[in-house]
């Protein structure tokens, strides 16, 4: 049964409730960066006693702390006997695991930066959507780099490795003898660490072209305590043969920001053993177009016409796959790259994503 489109009265109140929703959105990250929230997560606080614990402005505190209640984030403790300077602010338990708790699953504490690197580049973005090209990763700096990391990181951290010790034929290849597992496109190398934690006995050497997010990997990896068997090399993943052969290689949510995934991929192709393991991790998004779409898809064309499209169009030439990157154009990708098949893995319960294992 088709769906009823709404009236003008009830699109409007969408679009306001939209508008809200940014509002509160762009609070949110004042709160995280100015350190707002880490704040009140430690101990309730006066507007006058939070800029004092973190640096800033007093007035500025009042009414962002007004707002976070009127949202409903904050509850009040201590109305101060009605004088606002003096009324007292709460960040109760659950808003602060997912506020301010950067290892649990629930945290979404930084998705606000992704939405403020977007939108400190609209401008750009509206000059590629009229006459083409793109905004690249580099373009919406570290608030889209230090996001990315630090919302994958929980996922990676618990998840990770009992998702791939799930499946068995998965498992037998990580823990041969000094296996060697490739990250590609492994960021601040969270998914790295994970697979050298995981498997101890194996060299795990993560691949990305970004620069500033290998110096990350690199200090993470130290702080870790794993820099003895997981590496980093900044390159394009398509000279991965350069660092091979690999009993496995990964690709965690990666190559649908690929210009040229088929070129990365056959570069896999060659860098794996042929009895290798390939797997790439990417978007659970659905096999066919819908409309409307779930909260999955909604999200994921979110991110594709603000985020990832922009960054593989800034590239020429480019497959320009953006994030909905469906089964079906994953697996045309692979067989172009030389693999013969595409097999979904029996992982669930993994979030937003999905694990495809590509087969020589």
């Amino acid at each position: 049964m088709a769906n009823t489109p709404p009236t003008a009265q009830e699109f409007a109140d969408k679009v306001f409730a939209a508008t809200l929703g940014t509002m509160e959105t762009f609070n949110l990250y004042l709160g995280e960066r100015l350190g707002w929230l880490d704040a009140l997560a430690q101990a309730p606080a006066t507007p006058a006693e939070l800029a004092e614990r973190t640096g800033t402005n007093a007035r500025y505190a009042v009414e962002w702390l007004e707002l976070q209640a009127v949202f409903g984030n904050l509850t009040v403790v201590d109305d101060g006997a009605g004088n606002r300077l003096q009324r007292r602010y709460a960040l109760p338990a659950g808003a602060a695991e997912v506020l301010t708790d950067r290892h649990s699953l629930n945290y979404l504490g930084a998705l606000p930066q992704m939405m403020a690197a977007t939108g400190g580049q609209l401008d750009k973005l509206l000059a590629a959507y009229r006459a083409g090209g793109g905004v690249s990763w580099a373009e919406l700096g570290d608030n889209a780099r230090d996001s990315q990391a630090a919302l994958n990181r929980p996922w990676f951290e618990s998840a990770l490795a009992p998702a791939l010790a799930s499946v068995p034929e998965v498992q037998a290849v990580l823990e041969k003898a000094g296996a060697r597992i490739a990250d590609v496109g492994c960021g601040a190398g969270w998914s790295t660490i994970a697979l050298a934690r995981a498997y101890p006995s194996a060299a795990v050497v993560g691949v990305d072209v970004d620069a500033p997010s290998i110096q990350a990997a690199n200090a993470n990896t130290e702080a870790a305590g794993v820099a003895d068997r997981a590496t980093f090399r900044v390159a394009q993943g398509k000279s991965l043969s350069q660092f091979g052969p690999f009993d496995a290689a990964f690709a965690f949510e990666c190559v649908h920001d690929m210009p040229r995934p088929v070129d990365v991929l056959a570069a896999i192709h060659q860098a794996v053993r042929a009895d290798g393991l390939v797997v790439i991790m990417d978007e659970a998004v659905a096999d066919d177009f819908t409309a409307p779409g779930d909260p999955v898809e909604q999200a994921m064309y979110g991110y594709s016409t603000l985020i990832c499209l922009p960054d593989g169009l800034s590239s020429t030439p480019s497959e320009g796959t953006g994030t909905v990157m469906r089964r079906s154009i994953l697996t045309d990708y692979a067989e172009r790259a030389g693999f013969s098949s595409v097999e979904v893995l029996p992982i669930e319960d993994f979030g937003f994503w999905r694990f495809y294992r590509l087969h020589h």
